[in-house]
């Protein structure tokens, strides 16, 4: 058994620990509130902007357009949002399976990393072809226009065949899911055989040109998706590390709780013992 001095020390560590997640819980409680009202308020538009290019690209024919067709060559590129910063669950690590064990695990791809964590992860195993892991500190909608520009450009000079966005979707609080979504070449989702009315099977038409129109709709739809995905990652990532020190909290406590029972039980012990001895001895002298 543990001596009353080791158990005093232990406790006392732990204690100093549960008053760090404390403090974490109570900094990602915070940022999560705002965070949230963020991705609350991006999430029409970056569904709506989401929805309404299916719509468009669904009623277009067969167009030739450089963003519609993926590259006969070319690495696939995977825009990856992570956090820099660990203490958050699995939040981190779910985002990354859904690209070392999901469908693209076996593709040669490249990285677009955004978030520390990511970064390192995949670099092990794939290219890093660009970092942007300052900007999801503080994501803004002239970082995502950056970051649309420079994947855009890779693709039309056919340097990549097709674009992934990596994110955590926020639901609530407590649900956030990983999510990969396919950006380029736009993957229309069909409709079931029946459900199409008349205003789906009526074609696009564009004015003034289809290729003029198309190169003002699909890089702001790009970048409003890459900017939707980090906004609601932030919310995901203060969800989970709330979620993870509001655990490490409980789980200190009762750690805590257990070791006074053995520190009381340990110092009872020794109380018996000595009065024992006291007994033992005072028999002794008489």
């Amino acid at each position: 058994m543990a001596s009353m001095r080791d158990i005093k020390r232990r406790k006392g560590s732990i204690q100093s620990t549960q008053q760090i997640t404390k403090a974490m819980k109570l900094v990602s409680t915070v940022k999560l509130q705002r965070a949230k009202a963020n991705a609350e308020k991006s999430q029409d538009y970056f569904r709506c902007m989401y929805a309404t290019v299916q719509s468009i690209l669904a009623r277009t024919g067969n167009l030739e357009h450089k963003f519609l067709k993926p590259g006969a060559e070319g690495k696939k590129a995977v825009i990856v949002i992570t956090s820099n910063r660990g203490l958050a669950g699995g939040y981190n690590s779910n985002v990354i399976k859904l690209i070392t064990r999901g469908e693209l695990a076996d593709e040669d791809l490249c990285i677009y990393a955004i978030g520390k964590k990511g970064k390192d992860a995949l670099s092990k195993r794939y290219e890093i072809k660009a970092d942007y892991s300052d900007v999801i500190e503080e994501p803004a909608y002239a970082d995502a226009m950056a970051i649309s520009k420079e994947v855009l450009t890779a693709f039309a000079n056919g340097e990549i065949s097709e674009i992934y966005l990596a994110y955590t979707a926020f639901k609530n609080t407590v649900v956030h899911v990983p999510t990969l979504l396919q950006l380029l070449p736009v993957a229309v989702e069909e409709k079931e055989e029946g459900s199409e009315t008349a205003e789906d099977k009526a074609l696009m038409n564009f004015e003034p040109e289809d290729d003029e129109a198309l190169d003002m709709i699909i890089p702001k739809y790009v970048t409003s998706l890459i900017y939707g995905g980090m906004v609601e990652s932030v919310a995901s990532e203060n969800g989970a590390r709330m979620q993870a020190m509001d655990s490490a909290t409980s789980n200190a406590e009762e750690m805590i709780d257990h070791l006074t029972l053995q520190y009381n039980r340990a110092r009872q012990g020794s109380i018996t013992q000595e009065l024992t001895e006291i007994i033992a001895g005072a028999n002794a002298i008489s």
